[in-house]
């Protein structure tokens, strides 16, 4: 049993660290919803102000070309491609390398990932069909992983690996899906020349990774023009991080026994160095950095530097900014108008109904099979956690049905409502499920 541990431990670690690290934005992230509504709701002081600091212009210009928005949109429209950056980093990941990389391991996900994205359109079509706020039904589709591995993370060792795995890959084509959804849908107006600008350089990056340039230097400023030729098209500006993801070189650029040669190599020069009398412990750290940046590929340099700033910076500001969110009478009986009921039955009951019926459809057509230790209670559990909407729902709701409109309140309320009560049942459900063995990473 040593043995096998041993050999599974460096396989999960991995997958464990970022876990732990997407179930600690996840708290960061709820914290700073809860403040954010506290804020916008309370008569104290200069908080009463609050929620109208979002509306402030921020002009920025440069060589003649002026971009004037106000503090929020530079947050959902600018900040937020750093979101779909690293979004795209881990679909790349996932695909080329990861849980998706072969049609067995790919199956199960994806298939409760469709069912989770069709099933919620479908319930939000039914009660919104012929109504002003029809245009929403993209809007219960998508999973927060961050805030639903959050709720795995206070479950501790009653969630079997396989289930946390399961629940991430899904959530991974659940946003893949989501990135569709918005460039096919959510797109008003086109303006034809700055998209072809946009495709242009878009060809140009993925020109660099045929060629095989490797420094980031060459893809982030061209990635920045990217991004505003993509928003100045008409198509969300965000989804230039997405292409630039896909741009950007992921392969490492050696075969496993030379880089196992070349790790052995600077290992021996590192132990030589560490002999001499002036080793410190910058140059040991030095060579490890250049150990690093030789056995890395720019697409994992760059998601490692970036995941934590989005994960504990980028979502927790989007979540303040935009759950800022007065909850006026009006927006509480609106919980039962067409839009209120179908983000709430969307979530809550289109979200596990179809990704346990498109799982248990796949594997009893065996096409895929459970994890191990993994019981169809526990996965019914994961798909009401997949209900936990928040960040993309919010951020779907803003291109749905526009920043100020009289629904957007009334979206962003059942959104929190149904988001916490996926939470809390999911949460009950896994608490409450038999256990089995599972190997700890």
């Amino acid at each position: 049993m040593m043995v096998v541990k041993s050999l599974v431990r460096p396989l999960v670690r991995p997958f464990a660290e970022f876990f732990r690290r997407e179930a600690a934005s996840g708290i960061v992230l709820m914290i700073s919803a809860i403040l954010a509504l506290v804020l916008a709701n309370t008569d104290w002081g200069p908080a009463r102000y609050f929620p109208a600091i979002w509306d402030q212009h921020l002009r920025l210009a440069v060589n003649g070309y002026a971009l004037d928005h106000t503090v929020v949109e530079w947050i959902n429209d600018g900040l937020m491609t750093v979101f779909f950056l690293i979004v795209g980093l881990e679909i790349k990941r996932e695909v080329l390398d990861g849980e998706l990389s072969s049609p067995r391991q790919a199956a199960l996900p994806i298939a409760g990932a469709l069912g989770g994205m069709l099933m919620p359109a479908l319930l939000f079509t039914v009660f919104n069909h012929g109504t002003p706020t029809a245009g929403g039904w993209g809007i219960p589709m998508a999973t927060d992983i961050a805030f639903a591995l959050a709720v795995l993370q206070l479950l501790g060792p009653r969630v079997p690996l396989g289930l946390k795995v399961f629940l991430t890959a899904l959530a991974i084509v659940d946003d893949l899906g989501a990135v569709l959804v918005i460039a096919g849908f959510y797109t008003t107006e086109l303006h034809l020349h700055y998209l072809y600008l946009a495709l242009g350089t878009w060809a140009v990056l993925l020109a660099f990774n045929w060629l095989r340039i490797r420094s980031l230097r060459a893809y982030l400023p061209l990635g920045a023009v990217l991004w505003f030729f993509m928003l100045k098209s008409g198509i969300h500006a965000t989804l230039a991080g997405v292409l630039l993801a896909a741009a950007i070189p992921f392969r490492i650029p050696f075969s496993r026994p030379e880089l196992l040669r070349r790790v052995d190599e600077r290992l021996a020069l590192l132990r030589e160095k560490t002999q001499e009398p002036e080793a410190t412990p910058r140059v040991i750290s030095e060579e490890l950095e250049f150990l690093y940046l030789r056995s890395s590929s720019p697409a994992q340099r760059l998601e490692q530097q970036l995941h934590s700033v989005v994960s504990f910076g980028i979502i927790p500001l989007f979540a303040f900014a935009n759950t800022s969110l007065v909850i006026e009478p009006s927006a509480v009986r609106g919980l039962l108008s067409p839009l209120g009921l179908g983000i709430l039955a969307g979530l809550v009951v289109g979200k596990p109904l179809g990704i346990a019926a498109l799982s248990w459809l796949t594997v009893r057509l065996g096409w895929a099979e459970l994890p191990p230790g993994v019981s169809w209670r526990q996965l019914w559990g994961a798909g009401i956690l997949a209900g936990i909407g928040f960040t993309m729902s919010i951020f779907v709701t803003l291109l749905a049905l526009g920043e100020h409109s009289a629904g957007t309140d009334v979206a962003k309320l059942a959104i929190l409502v149904a988001s916490l009560t996926a939470g809390t049942l999911g949460f009950g459900l896994l608490r409450t499920a038999p256990t089995g063995p599972t190997i700890e990473p």
